[in-house]
């Protein structure tokens, strides 16, 4: 089992701009291509992940140290360090059961597909840490292999089953077709996200407050541009965390790129996505009927190409930090998970089709609940962060991280396994 360990975690090593492309092409000869055609997909679908990558790179590299300097401009101190999805990700994968998920989780998922019982076909098979996590929390709290494994399985079959529902989120408001987002990040957050944009869209006079960025762009003309509100947004950050003014247009100016690079890295993702999932469709449809259709799943950074929601998270991002503080029972200290935020929010934006104020109220709630959570879950996943013999941060006594230990998902099956254990 080491051995087999060693060399899953060498494949994960390779990272998904190399993940996908394999897994894109082998689909693509399955469903009948050809192998130059699935190959070009592949190919460009990779390339298109690795400029979304950098773009992502570019949000955390910028995030990570304002948020920083706001922490310590504001003399803010908590017990637990939220250190991000990286460490959580390591933690799973050092897991015992880390082996067993990916091959076990693919077969449940074609199953599932065979039966009907979902359409979404998971290629994202780096995000599967995800539903490992989930299952190395279970064998922390269990010591028993196959509860941990039960754990990700189930953990897996929610996140299709939301990502199925959320599907035409991704066709109608991210005009991505074909597409659905399993990813557990991302997919939590909806059963709760979606119905606070629904009731919120109920309350009198809050139901009237617009602010999408064709609204704002046609108010402000020019300045309400996306790039100009990546400017004004990052400027803003870098202003609250104490910069000068050459630092605060650096930052201005990295959000300002995030906001134009984004879509456009998404839309070159597409271009080798659309001939994979033509030739997916043609294949069901003739062996189940014109109704049979089938959603790629792809990482919830497709999401985060949408002005909406980057300007919701920036948005979020000293307001998450003040809920830090002010929330009665939260220890935790967000740092590393900022900048996932647009990845938290991306159905909730969805929800209320672009409306940023919206947006941000039900997102106010949902990064409490989760700050919440991880609260709770701080103990356990520094006692796990120690078994991992994972780097504690310099002078943190617990870790924690609202990407995963602040899941919801995660934080129910977990104390599911608790009450019964």
């Amino acid at each position: 089992m080491e051995n087999l360990t060693a060399t899953v975690q060498a494949f994960l090593a390779l990272g998904p701009t190399v993940i996908l492309p394999v897994f894109i092409f082998i689909i693509g000869l399955i469903f009948g291509c050809g192998p130059s055609k699935a190959f070009r997909s592949g190919l460009t679908i990779g390339v298109g992940f690795v400029g979304i990558n950098l773009v992502v790179a570019l949000l955390s590299d910028n995030l990570g140290p304002a948020a920083q300097a706001m922490v310590k401009n504001f003399g803010i101190q908590l017990t637990a360090i939220d250190i991000g999805w990286p460490g959580s990700a390591s933690m799973a994968w050092a897991s015992p059961i880390a082996a067993l998920v990916i091959p076990l989780a693919l077969i449940i998922n074609l199953i599932m597909l065979f039966t009907k019982t979902t359409k979404t076909m998971d290629v994202d098979i780096w995000n599967y840490w995800h539903f490992t996590f989930c299952g190395a929390c279970v064998y922390a709290l269990t010591e028993s292999f196959w509860q941990a494994i039960l754990a990700a399985i189930l953990f897996e079959i929610v996140i299709l089953k939301i990502a199925d529902w959320t599907a035409p989120y991704m066709e109608k408001y991210f005009e991505l077709p074909g597409v659905s987002v399993p990813t557990g990040s991302t997919c939590s957050y909806a059963p709760i996200g979606i119905p606070l944009i629904w009731l919120i869209q109920k309350i009198p006079v809050i139901k009237d407050l617009h602010a999408d960025p064709e609204y704002i762009q046609k108010k402000f003309g020019i300045f309400g541009e996306p790039i100009f509100m990546g400017l004004i947004l990052g400027a803003a950050i870098g202003l609250l965390a104490g910069y000068d003014i050459g630092r605060t247009a650096q930052v201005g100016m990295s959000m300002a790129g995030v906001m134009v690079l984004m879509p456009r890295m998404v839309k070159l993702l597409m271009e080798g996505l659309i001939p994979i999932s033509e030739a997916a469709r043609n294949v069901l449809q003739k062996r189940f009927g014109e109704s049979a259709n089938i959603y790629i799943g792809l990482d919830a950074a497709v999401t985060t190409g949408h002005p909406s929601v980057i300007a919701t998270a920036l948005i979020l991002v000293p307001i998450t930090i003040l809920l830090a503080v002010i929330l009665p029972g939260n220890n935790v200290l967000p740092f590393g998970d900022l900048a996932t935020i647009p990845f938290i929010v991306a159905f909730i934006v969805a929800a209320a089709r672009g409306n940023i104020i919206h947006s941000v109220l039900a997102g106010i709630v949902v990064i409490s609940m989760s700050l919440l959570m991880s609260s709770a879950m701080a103990e356990f996943q520094t006692s796990m962060g120690i078994t991992a013999n994972f780097t504690m941060p310099e002078g943190s006594a617990l870790i924690s991280s609202i990407d995963q230990a602040g899941n919801l998902i995660n934080f129910i099956i977990f104390k599911v396994f608790a009450i019964f254990n």
